[in-house]
């Protein structure tokens, strides 16, 4: 294989990791707990922009061509690990936001009707867009490896992968283990859940920190690997990607959101690239490849 056919695979695999890191955070909320959060790209969104903060120099490096708040140019893992605190704290409004509209809206709705909380997060995109992005955020150990060798990038795809791992069996033991029962509980009817003594809003406060911390890992794994954090990226396309490749995989199942999120967000938008064009459909390729480049 030429180099870049190599650095081609290299991107796959980190994608791949990244969405399935934010695709099994995603399922614990929406599949196991019953939470349908559209807010979850803000997560995502946040923890990268945090990372890409700890890691940059203070705004004077490289000639203050950009302004950014932070700049402490913290070694690595410190930036990732602050993400991933960013995120779930990030995550902690929307929980009684959830847990308290919840309750009111049930009330009027007919027996057998399983609603979820919908968190609300129209405003941050919204204010997202007037935040500017960031360049040349700082690979993790930069000052120790090259990051344009091919070493450090295999090694990079290597340790998302293991993170990958790692997120898939800490979901896992959440899932089986009793406390995942009393989830599952709270998904299938929340009423009967509560009236057995079952803190709704615990429950929905600790699956949305977990998925909101996970969410700014993989935001964090991506803005050190592409080394730029845009505003326009993060968007409710993205979130729809995701919740497609979970409900594909099927909501709550972990080795489905982790097909899904190869399917979906990976294999489709690189099948698009060698679909030839058809007859009488001028653009239709261009639509389809850009369904999932634009997000």
């Amino acid at each position: 294989m030429t180099s870049a056919q190599l650095f081609y695979v290299i991107n796959l695999l980190v994608y791949a990791g990244v969405d399935i890191i934010a695709c099994l955070g995603l399922s614990q909320q929406f599949g196991v707990a019953g939470i349908t959060n559209f807010g979850f790209i803000i997560f995502q969104a946040a923890g990268a922009y945090t990372a890409a903060i700890l890691s940059l120099p203070s705004q004077g490096a490289n000639g203050g061509f950009q302004s950014y708040i932070g700049g402490w140019n913290l070694p690595w893992p410190i930036p990732w690990i602050g993400a991933m605190i960013v995120g779930g704290v990030v995550a902690l409004p929307f929980t009684f936001l959830v847990g308290r509209r919840l309750r009111r809206l049930r009330r009027g709705r007919p027996p057998g009707h399983r609603g979820h909380g919908e968190p609300a997060g129209d405003e941050l995109p919204a204010a997202a867009e007037r935040v500017r992005g960031a360049l040349l955020v700082p690979a993790p150990l930069q000052g120790e490896y090259n990051p344009q060798s091919q070493g450090y990038q295999w090694l990079y795809a290597a340790v998302t992968l293991v993170l990958a791992a790692a997120v898939y069996w800490l979901v896992r033991r959440v899932t089986e283990s009793p406390y995942g029962r009393s989830l599952r509980a709270m998904r299938d009817n929340d009423v009967v859940a509560d009236s057995l003594g079952k803190n709704l809003l615990s429950l929905r406060t600790a699956m949305l920190v977990l998925g909101g911390a996970l969410a700014g890992l993989s935001g964090a794994i991506l803005v050190g690997f592409i080394t730029l954090w845009a505003p326009s990226a993060w968007g409710y396309a993205e979130t729809i990607v995701l919740f497609a490749a979970v409900i594909i995989g099927g909501a709550g199942n972990h080795r489905g959101a982790v097909l899904g999120a190869i399917l979906v967000p990976v294999a489709f938008e690189e099948a698009t690239r060698y679909i030839p064009s058809i007859p009488g459909k001028p653009g239709l390729v261009d639509d389809l490849h850009g369904w999932r480049s634009a997000c």
